[in-house]
């Protein structure tokens, strides 16, 4: 995968996409893209609702890059976490990163806390890494289809790809009521990238 020199470094961002306003730290993280290397690639969607996943996650890396590149184009992208985390001191500033606190040792209710979070928010963008783990898996986790299906948004398709330095946004894609034939095209799309350790398969 060649480097194109007149892709533009950041993708524009969409209006109906969630946003917040421009800051210091998202200029710093610009500032950290460049000067490592990283660029993004891709159109983002212009929904107010989706589902994103990323790919390969193989890397404690991939979170940093990840928060860079949300900061630096100013995309609140929620994520999932324990909702501990949310909790004392520390909460405000979890809840400001995007993190929506929930208990995951009960799946359904994860699924069913998701699908009430986007009915009752005008504009919610989930990231979920659908390995789980940054250890090779056989098995993705489908947790992201239930929320999508449930939700009725799409999956946005994101990928590392550290041979290149690219931070890409794929196709946008709706799910149907079968999950392996969703699981088995979403897989293979991701053959081809690289995380910095593994790829997906």
């Amino acid at each position: 995968m060649s480097k194109a020199t007149n892709e533009p470094v950041f993708p524009i961002l969409p209006p109906q996409a969630p946003q917040f306003p421009p800051s210091l730290f998202g200029w710093l993280c610009r500032f950290f893209l460049r000067l490592s290397g990283w660029r993004i690639v891709g159109a983002l969607p212009d929904v107010p609702k989706l589902v994103m996943i990323g790919a390969p996650h193989s890397s404690n890396w991939d979170g940093v890059l990840a928060m860079a590149f949300r900061a630096a184009i100013r995309l609140d992208i929620s994520f999932i976490i324990k909702d501990d985390y949310t909790r004392g001191l520390l909460g405000p500033i979890v809840r400001q990163l995007g993190g929506i606190g929930i208990d995951r040792k009960a799946a359904h209710d994860v699924v069913s806390h998701m699908r009430q979070q986007f009915a009752r928010k005008e504009k919610l963008w989930l990231g979920i890494t659908p390995e789980g783990t940054r250890k090779k898996v056989t098995k993705w986790k489908s947790g992201f289809w239930h929320i999508a299906r449930a939700a009725n948004v799409p999956v946005q398709l994101f990928y590392f790809h550290y041979p290149d330095k690219t931070i890409g946004l794929g196709p946008l894609l709706d799910m149907t009521d079968d999950l392996d034939a969703d699981m088995a095209r979403i897989r293979a799309w991701y053959v081809p990238y690289q995380g910095r350790n593994r790829g997906t398969v």
